[in-house]
């Protein structure tokens, strides 16, 4: 493939997975019915991030990130109370989620093998360390910005690792889920 056209397939997939990841955020953030009052939400907007990370590396993971974070306070879905609070929680902890593709050679090196067990496994562990980094952003804003609603004699960081645990560890274990499913699904010449 021409680097002209490959630059144009790259700026189109990640336009377009940006836009889903958003999409799947926004339903999520619907259907979460504000059970978590300071933000967050059970949510698969991290998948179209990992998918474009291990289909083009870091650099499409991390812009395919960086372009949700923003359409979520562009358009009105974020909720920002501080410029820093904002910055940590949509444009860092949604960049650096696309920091799975560190694990994109492995994977479509194990794809290119036949080894399946392998890449499932790259794929998982490159989710974890992407869902990872965003995790810690979100617990750095909870303690930094939001410890005043920890509960009486709890300390802010307990607080915020148990708050944002429990929209993040499921979070991340329905995307690996799916991130399987559609991998699996797909013709492997998307990977390799």
């Amino acid at each position: 493939m021409n680097q002209k056209r490959s630059n144009t397939l790259f700026i189109a997939e990640v336009a377009v997975f940006a836009a889903l990841a958003f999409l799947l955020d926004f339903v999520a953030g619907i259907l979460s019915l504000k059970v978590w009052p300071q933000g967050g939400s059970v949510s698969i907007a991290m998948v179209p991030i990992f998918l474009m990370a291990y289909r083009w590396g870091i650099k499409g993971g991390l812009l395919t990130g960086f372009i949700l974070g923003l359409l979520q306070v562009v358009l009105g879905f974020a909720q920002v109370y501080t410029f820093l609070q904002g910055f940590i929680d949509y444009f860092l902890a949604f960049t650096i989620v696309g920091l799975a593709g560190i694990f994109a050679n492995q994977v479509k090196k194990s794809i290119s093998n036949h080894e399946k067990g392998k890449w499932m496994t790259f794929v998982i562990i490159g989710a974890l360390f992407g869902s990872a980094l965003r995790y810690l952003c979100h617990v750095v804003s909870g303690i930094l910005f939001f410890g005043e609603y920890a509960p009486k004699g709890q300390p802010v960081a307990v607080y915020s690792l148990l708050y944002n645990g429990t929209f993040m560890l499921p979070s991340f274990i329905i995307s690996a889920i799916i991130i399987i499913i559609v991998m699996s699904a797909v013709p492997k010449k998307l990977f390799s």
